[in-house]
C-alpha cells in the first residue's frame, strides 16, 4: 500500500464526522428557528434533504484551508488534528466532496446576511433581503443536491433519526416534556429476489397489476402507475441495472426518480390531469388532502418538463442558425445527475461559461424529481409495496 493510500480517511471516520457535525447543525438551525422542533419531530421527507444540506453548509463556514478542507472532530485532547480533503476523501464520497468544496469561496464570499438567507433558503423558508442574490439559490440547490446523495445512504438513514432526537433534546434542560423525533427509515433493499423470479410478474402500465382496480382509491392509482413505470424504466435502461448488481439501494432510488420523471414526461396532460395504468384519468380536485401535493408536484414537474424541452429545442435552432454547437439539453444533463449523481462530471464544467449555468438549472430540476422521490418513501401507503417492488428489482436485475 502507498503513503498516499495510507493517508486516505475510511469511510467510517467520514460518517462518524458527519453525524457528529450534522447533529451540531440541527441544533444551530434550531435555536436560530431554521427548524422549529415540530419540523425536527415530523417525518417530513425534505428533512432528509434539509438536514445533510445544512450541514454542509456550516462545514463551508467552517473551512480554513485553500483548497477547501473540513476540520474532523477530535476522539480525544491529546489526538492529532485531522482534516477531510480531496487528497485523503474516500473514493465513494469524492464526487460529493467536489461539489462541497465548489461552494466554499461562494459562501465565504457571502455578506453575513446573504449567509443567514442561504441557510433560510436551503431550509424552504423565505429569503430577508428583497430582491434575494440570485446566486443563492443555485448555491442552495448543489448543497441539497450532496444532500440527496447522503440521504440515500443506509448508512446515514439509520443513524438520522438518533441524530433529530438529539437536537430536539439540547438546550431542554429541566422539561419533562420530550418530544420524539418520528423519522422512520425507508424499508432495506438487498437485492434478493423471489424464489421463482418472472420477468412476466413485473407489473407494466399495459397490464392490470394485481392490486389494482378502476375503482381502486387514487393514492393506490398513483402508486400503482409509478411502480409501473419503475419496472418499465429498469427493462429498457441496461446501466441503471447494473447499477442495481453492484449498489442496489443507490438503484432502487435512482429508478424510482427516472419513474417519477418518465410518468411525469408522458402521462401528464395539459390540464394537470394524470393518465396512468388501465388508462384510468385522475385529477387533482379527485385526491385525498394529504395526496394533493404529491400529486400537484408530479403534475408541476411534467409541466416543467414539457416547457424545458420546448425551451431547449428553440435554443438549439437558435444556436444552429447562427453556427453554434448546441449544448446539451437540459432533461439529458438531468438523466446523467439521476443516474450518475451530483458531481458525476464535475471536472468538466467551467464556471464562467454557459455549461455551468445550464448544469446549475438541471441540479435545482433533478433536486425536485430527487425530493418527490423520496417524499414518496415516506407515505405509508407506497411503503406497504415496497417488499413487493423489492422482489420486482431482482428479478428484473437478473
Amino acid at each position: 500500500m502507498s503513503p498516499h493510500e495510507e493517508d486516505k480517511l475510511s469511510e467510517t471516520d467520514v460518517q462518524d464526522s458527519f453525524h457528529s457535525y450534522l447533529k451540531s447543525s440541527l441544533t444551530q438551525a434550531k435555536i436560530e428557528h431554521l427548524l422549529e422542533p415540530e419540523i425536527l419531530a415530523s417525518a417530513e421527507a425534505d428533512l432528509m434533504i434539509t438536514g445533510p444540506a445544512l450541514c454542509l453548509y456550516f462545514a463551508a463556514l467552517r473551512s480554513t484551508t485553500i483548497p477547501p478542507s473540513v476540520p474532523l472532530p477530535r476522539g480525544s485532547k491529546s489526538a492529532p488534528p485531522r482534516h477531510l480533503s480531496e487528497a485523503n476523501c474516500p473514493p465513494a464520497f469524492l464526487s460529493f466532496f467536489r461539489v462541497w468544496a465548489s461552494t466554499v469561496h461562494k459562501i465565504q464570499g457571502l455578506d453575513p446576511s446573504l449567509q443567514h438567507d442561504l441557510a433560510r433558503i436551503i431550509c424552504g423558508l423565505i429569503p430577508l433581503i428583497e430582491p434575494s442574490d440570485p446566486s443563492l439559490s443555485g448555491i442552495a440547490a448543489d448543497l441539497r443536491a450532496v444532500a440527496i446523495e447522503i440521504s440515500q445512504r443506509r448508512t446515514f438513514q439509520d443513524r438520522y433519526a438518533s441524530d433529530l432526537q438529539a437536537a430536539l433534546d439540547a438546550g431542554r434542560g429541566g422539561s419533562n416534556l420530550q418530544v420524539k423525533a418520528s423519522f422512520v427509515p425507508p424499508p432495506m433493499y438487498d437485492g434478493a429476489g423471489p424464489s421463482s423470479p418472472s420477468k412476466k410478474s413485473a407489473t407494466s402500465r399495459s397490464y392490470s397489476p394485481t392490486l389494482f382496480s378502476p375503482v381502486s382509491p387514487a393514492i393506490e392509482f398513483i402508486r400503482e402507475t409509478l411502480y409501473a413505470a419503475l419496472a418499465d424504466v429498469l427493462e429498457r435502461m441496461p446501466s441503471l441495472r447494473r447499477i442495481l448488481k453492484r449498489d442496489p439501494p443507490r438503484a432502487y432510488f435512482a429508478s424510482t426518480a427516472f419513474a417519477i420523471l418518465d410518468v411525469a414526461s408522458t402521462a401528464v396532460t395539459p390540464d394537470g390531469t394524470i393518465v396512468g395504468i388501465l388508462g384510468r384519468e385522475l385529477a387533482l380536485s379527485e385526491c385525498p388532502d394529504d395526496l394533493k401535493p404529491l400529486m400537484a408536484e408530479l403534475v408541476s414537474i411534467g409541466h416543467s418538463v414539457r416547457q424545458m424541452t420546448e425551451e431547449d429545442d428553440l435554443y438549439a435552432v437558435q444556436c444552429l442558425q447562427e453556427g453554434e454547437e448546441p449544448p446539451e439539453p437540459r432533461l439529458e444533463r438531468v438523466k446523467k445527475i439521476l443516474e450518475g449523481g451530483v458531481g458525476y462530471d464535475q471536472t468538466q464544467l467551467d464556471d464562467e461559461s454557459d455549461t455551468r449555468s445550464i448544469e446549475g438549472r438541471a441540479v435545482v430540476f433533478t433536486n425536485r424529481v430527487n425530493a418527490l422521490g423520496l417524499g414518496i418513501l415516506q407515505i405509508k401507503t407506497f411503503r406497504e409495496r415496497q417488499a413487493e417492488i423489492f422482489k420486482i428489482l431482482g428479478v428484473i436485475g437478473d
